[in-house]
């Protein structure tokens, strides 16, 4: 996998869901601070985005919005129009979670999908997003994203047989495409993520990492794959990054052995082995200092449903 793929399988946890919401003017809808991560494509019509600072974006037909942080926020037809709590399904396990506000105005039609992501170990690539991004129409862009949206949106309009198991794969297309598009807008002079992925020595660096964190990686091996000194790499890395490249090396090794103990049956010597830990014993003391729990009770919490899946 490249390493935006291993990043979004970091990031996100549980089942995503999505919906078509339908609402006739006046009607707003409150989302409160949670964590959940949201994406709203405008269908039909046009709506504002209230900010919690109460600023207000226009957004019309083919405009993207993701709010990565779970930060609070409201969608309304029109500034001043009354508001609603967005109450989610009680079923965790429900694809669809739709909405309907009947008012007496024009419609709008929205595509709406949110996303759990692992507030215990978020990963840095989320540090990089803004609060929103706003991803606009445009003819001719983001082809890809605009392919995502009308296959969701078809799926969703549509139900047919095997509509719950297309969909959560249509809105995982839809987070990479929103993300992509954000990051081939970001400008050269951009720090971060923007930066790593599009910088190949950077990128090629974490893309072995990424393959084989159980190697016994220095800070000169590293410098070796990116073609450049060991002084000029690490610095170069922890300027884009905001950390040391062992110190991200670490932290991807953590992350790995968080999911293959929730998502495998290995035992935790090989666990230990695939993320580059000698013996048990050390694994065992690194993850407890990255989770504050032992790798045993984090697999049982996880196999009892307390941690998400």
């Amino acid at each position: 996998m490249d390493v935006l793929s291993d990043v979004l399988t970091a990031m996100r946890t549980g089942r995503p869901k999505a919906s078509l919401s339908m609402a006739n003017a006046p009607w707003g809808v409150r989302f409160h601070p949670s964590a959940a991560a949201g994406c709203h494509v405008v269908l039909r019509g046009s709506c504002f985005l209230q900010s919690p600072a109460g600023e207000h974006l226009p957004l019309g037909v083919g405009d993207v919005l993701f709010t990565p942080h779970g930060d609070g926020y409201a969608l309304v037809d029109q500034p001043g129009s009354p508001i609603v709590d967005f109450e989610p399904a009680a079923d965790e396990h429900a694809t669809l979670d739709e909405m309907r506000i009947a008012g007496g105005g024009p419609v709008s039609e929205l595509l709406c999908a949110y996303y759990m992501f692992d507030p215990a170990r978020p990963h840095p690539l989320l540090a990089d997003l803004p609060a929103f991004i706003h991803v606009p129409a445009r003819v001719g862009e983001h082809p890809s994203l605009r392919s995502a949206v009308e296959l969701l949106g078809n799926e969703l309009g549509n139900p047919r047989a095997g509509t719950d198991a297309a969909v959560p794969p249509l809105i995982d297309m839809l987070l990479l495409y929103v993300l992509r598009a954000w990051l081939d807008e970001q400008p050269e002079s951009a720090a971060g993520w923007a930066t790593a992925l599009r910088d190949p020595a950077i990128s090629g660096v974490l893309r072995d990492l990424h393959r084989h964190p159980e190697k016994p990686w220095t800070v000169a091996d590293l410098a070796a794959v990116a073609g450049l000194s060991r002084a000029a790499f690490a610095k170069r890395f922890t300027t884009v990054l905001g950390q040391s490249p062992l110190a991200y090396l670490t932290w991807w090794r953590m992350t790995t052995a968080a999911q293959l103990l929730i998502g495998t049956d290995e035992p935790l010597r090989t666990i230990a082995s695939r993320c580059g830990y000698a013996s048990e014993y050390a694994f065992a003391k690194a993850f407890k200092r990255a989770y504050a729990v032992s790798p045993g009770r984090f697999r049982s919490d996880g196999a009892a449903g307390d941690r998400p899946a």
